[in-house]
């Protein structure tokens, strides 16, 4: 009879606190531009990651450099993804409405049409300084 093979009781290794806080928030950071509501849960996991490595590695001795920078670009795609998925939930009714006209558009004309019915929409919505940071005013 063998005996099983036990993980080690105790905090998670050093080594891979930081590695895993920073991959995380990279992936959180890349999530939020693709889908920002996916990147905002993963950013929260990402940030809390970064959080709980800071003590596992002041107490290895080891540098925060990688926790730091996980919790700095965690916090990024943080606000990032929050204000995507706001902008997303703001503009749903319009969004809706654009996806519809697209799904009977079948030539390029049509899609543009639909597009310009979108973006007044949008426009009428929004403040012209936030249209201008998001690009939505220019063709």
């Amino acid at each position: 009879m063998s005996t099983p093979v036990q993980a080690p009781a105790g905090p998670q290794p050093a080594d891979s606190a930081g590695r895993r806080a920073i991959w995380l928030s990279v992936a959180a950071l890349a999530m939020t531009f693709m889908l920002p509501l996916a990147g905002l849960v993963m950013a929260g996991f990402a940030l809390m990651a970064g959080v709980r490595a800071l003590p596992v590695l002041k107490d290895a001795g080891r540098s925060t450099g990688m926790a730091v920078g996980g919790i700095v670009v965690s916090s990024v795609a943080l606000a990032l993804s929050a204000m995507a998925t706001a902008l997303q939930l703001y503009l749903m009714d319009e969004y809706s409405a654009y996806q519809e006209c697209m799904k009977g558009a079948g030539t390029v004309s049509s899609q543009g049409e639909c597009f310009a019915q979108f973006r007044e929409a949008a426009q009428r919505k929004l403040p012209a300084d936030v249209l201008q940071l998001l690009g939505a005013v220019q063709p």
